[in-house]
């Protein structure tokens, strides 16, 4: 690829706002098949698709995660809610990825721990088309259903790590979204509801039905909602700790079903 089309490239991304222009014009031509397809990837972003949806990947905890354009893109920052749950796993757990979108949080696990019996979730088909892609390779299972429901019920007392990155923006928030993320990803994985917990609830309500003993729930969300997220915690009967990481802007609850 000769320097003038590059630089050419480079322009046409930064007078469409893309801050890292350089690093994506690399990206997008070491994707493209052809001139010609890389002509039409950079037509796409220029008009505002996210770069991940164009190549059709998105980087997650040393993975190639890959993503339709329709799915939830995986954030950095949940690779905290990753290594928190490493953290506490152990070869051979059962785990369940809830509201998995990607399957990026299960796979990154699978990867990562080797060894364990992983399930995935999803209530919408782009997500669950996406998540079989990523989680199979690793032996993963992937089920289309609304959060448990979808589960086999053989797993019901067993879940030793149950992860779930559920939609936490409140509804009136939304439009306050990126523009690549109000226009392009699911408005079913971004919207929890008047005040961002209502999936939350749902999974914190009946998750100490399907842990076992000592099983962990970790879920994603704010900053500002941990205190309340905490308390649904601890409410509904699990020890309860936030960790954080500011640098990522990462804020993770950690619930353990206590043993009998």
């Amino acid at each position: 690829m000769d320097n003038q089309t590059v630089k050419s490239i480079v322009n046409k991304l930064r007078n469409a706002g893309c801050v890292f222009a350089e690093d994506e014009t690399q990206l997008l031509i070491s994707e493209a098949q052809s001139l010609e397809d890389l002509i039409k990837k950079v037509e796409m972003r220029v008009a505002g698709l996210p770069l991940e949806y164009v190549i059709g990947w998105a980087h997650f905890c040393g993975l190639r995660i890959v993503v339709e354009r329709g799915v939830f893109v995986p954030r950095q920052r949940t690779e905290f809610l990753v290594r928190q749950a490493e953290n506490l796993a152990c070869s051979g757990d059962i785990v369940v990825d809830l509201c998995c979108g990607s399957g990026a949080i299960g796979a990154a696990l699978a990867a990562d721990l080797g060894e364990i019996f992983l399930y995935c979730s999803d209530v919408d088909p782009i997500a669950i088309q996406c998540a079989r892609r990523n989680i199979t390779k690793f032996g993963g299972h992937i089920f289309k259903g609304d959060l448990y429901k979808a589960l086999p019920q053989s797993i019901k007392g067993y879940i030793n790590i149950l992860v779930a990155n559920v939609p936490y923006v409140p509804t009136k928030a939304i439009e306050l979204l990126p523009l690549e993320a109000r226009l392009y990803e699911p408005n079913l994985a971004l919207d929890g509801g008047d005040d961002g917990l209502n999936i939350l609830r749902r999974v914190v309500e009946e998750a100490s039905y399907w842990l076992a003993m000592g099983g962990h729930l970790l879920i994603e969300t704010s900053e500002l909602q941990a205190p309340q997220t905490s308390e649904i915690f601890a409410n509904a009967g699990l020890s309860t700790k936030v960790v954080r990481d500011v640098e990522l802007d990462a804020t993770v609850v950690i619930g353990t079903n206590p043993p009998i």
